[in-house]
């Protein structure tokens, strides 16, 4: 059962400009960041309240930790996934799948949530989280 939105998330080329509009301008916390291997934040979670969030991806951090490659972001392109915060992943990916929805495998990210994906008919990604007691959303490093 979805309870909320969990996260918007937003891929730039220009984080430093990203993250003073929505910490300084906006006034919204970072409530952790992701680390690359070697320790380098390439992910802010900004907080919007209520366990709701924004999440903001330099595009080379990404790439260089997941792969993929460097591409002009443009308007319209910077927009990656958003994420809806779910309560028991497991049954709610069977019932998705009885519905003939396609759904990937659940795995545990980086911030130590439980995610499945699936898309829309438009093919935009969805991200289905449940927090876990070690999630970063719940714990502060």
């Amino acid at each position: 059962m979805i309870t909320q939105l969990a996260h918007l998330n937003l891929f730039t080329d220009r984080y430093q400009e990203m993250l003073k509009f929505y910490s300084d301008a906006l006034g919204l916390k970072v409530q952790f960041t992701l680390d690359n291997n070697e320790g380098v934040p390439f992910g802010w979670y900004l907080a919007c309240g209520r366990m709701t969030f924004i999440e903001i991806f330099d595009q080379a951090g990404a790439v260089h930790q997941w792969g993929g490659e460097i591409t002009e972001l443009k308007h319209g392109s910077k927009y990656r996934h958003l994420c809806f915060e779910v309560k028991e992943l497991e049954a709610y990916r069977e019932m998705l799948i009885r519905k003939g929805i396609p759904v990937s495998a659940i795995t545990v990210g980086m911030d130590n949530s439980k995610q499945a994906w699936i898309k829309d008919p438009d093919g935009n990604d969805i991200e289905l989280m449940e927090y876990t007691p070690v999630s970063f959303q719940i714990c502060r490093k």
